[in-house]
């Protein structure tokens, strides 16, 4: 079945999210922290990749004056190596670029060596470490960065 990335519509599709951040991340973020950050639908935006009726992956960012930050991006480990992150992942660029924003970053843990490579295919570079950002386990963040969103 094909995937369909899609804006998240309703609040409705958070008990979806939250299933891919538990079997993503090891520190998921609340339901009250997603609840909050679909209260400000100015700055706080998400895409969803279905599979039918099913989310499999989601990306969820923060667009500030010309800066998109990537907050989240997840596909359930079933589904992972099909090309949904990237296509989430070219989405929400792509979003970004149409909402003002010239430039993209985020946060990956360092051992997370699958995703800095999707990143680095979208042409995001290392910009400084975040000492000690991630818990459980404790880890540091690589900061990465993409310049000129619309060049590419």
């Amino acid at each position: 079945m094909g995937i369909v990335i899609e804006p998240l519509r309703s609040a409705d599709d958070v008990d979806e999210i939250l299933a891919v951040e538990h079997a993503s991340f090891t520190s998921p973020w609340t339901r009250e922290m997603y609840l909050a950050e679909l209260r400000n639908p100015e700055v706080s935006f998400f895409f969803l990749a279905r599979s039918g009726d099913t989310v499999v992956g989601f990306c969820s960012f923060w667009r500030v004056l010309d800066e998109l930050h990537i907050n989240n991006l997840a596909v359930i480990p079933g589904r992972r190596r099909e090309g949904i992150g990237a296509a989430l992942l070219e989405r929400v660029l792509r979003e970004g670029t149409e909402r003002g924003a010239d430039r993209a970053t985020l946060e990956v843990r360092r051992s997370n060596a699958d995703a800095r490579r999707l990143y680095e295919r979208f042409g995001f570079v290392v910009a400084g470490v975040r000492r000690g950002y991630y818990t459980n386990p404790p880890e540091d963040a690589l900061v990465l960065w993409r310049e000129e969103l619309a060049h590419g």
